[in-house]
């Protein structure tokens, strides 16, 4: 007899998420949005522009859960879309491998990413975009930082929880870092 399973994507309740982080860790994906020249090379870095649930304005990575019965590569996909566009044009191959897996914990300082509501797995992935980005959703803007820029102290004091640390880690993957 086959059991029957609901394998429909969905939003959990508000109350059914609270009670979900309280429990386990969630599945996510960060993307760090690139611009890359006819050699590969990334050129730019894409950084969105956020207000927190703080009122806190931030820089950011494209971020987000992993929907029930969703792939991964979907979900980014999904995601690219929400955050930047439908004329994006992301260039994610079909069986993508993340570049590190960044843990995300409420308890600051287990480790360089923290995230006040959850203990979060987020697989991280750099994403060559080719298209028209317009930011959408709950984010202000979307500006493109050369590398170098991307990583300077000032743009990292911008992002919170760990973000430039995986940007960082974006670059050095990519080879934009010495």
């Amino acid at each position: 007899m086959t059991e029957m399973t609901d394998t429909t994507p969905g939003w959990l309740s508000p109350e059914d998420l609270r009670s979900a982080r309280d429990r386990m860790p969630i599945l996510y994906i960060d993307a760090v949005p690139v611009r890359v020249d006819d050699r590969g090379v990334v050129t730019r870095v894409g950084l969105l522009l956020r207000i927190g649930s703080d009122g806190m304005v931030s820089r950011a990575l494209v971020s987000g859960r992993v929907l029930y019965h969703e792939r991964v590569r979907d979900a980014l996909l999904r995601h690219l879309e929400k955050d930047l566009g439908p004329t994006a044009l992301p260039n994610v191959p079909p069986s993508p491998q993340p570049f590190t897996i960044a843990e995300y914990f409420p308890t600051p300082g287990v480790t360089p990413y923290h995230d006040p509501r959850q203990h979060a797995v987020s697989l991280a992935y750099l994403v060559p975009v080719s298209g028209d980005c317009r930011p959408r959703q709950d984010a202000l803007d979307l500006v493109w930082f050369t590398p170098e820029e991307a990583v300077s102290p000032a743009v990292q004091l911008e992002m919170t929880g760990g973000q430039g640390t995986l940007l960082k880690q974006a670059l050095a993957y990519a080879g934009c870092l010495f």
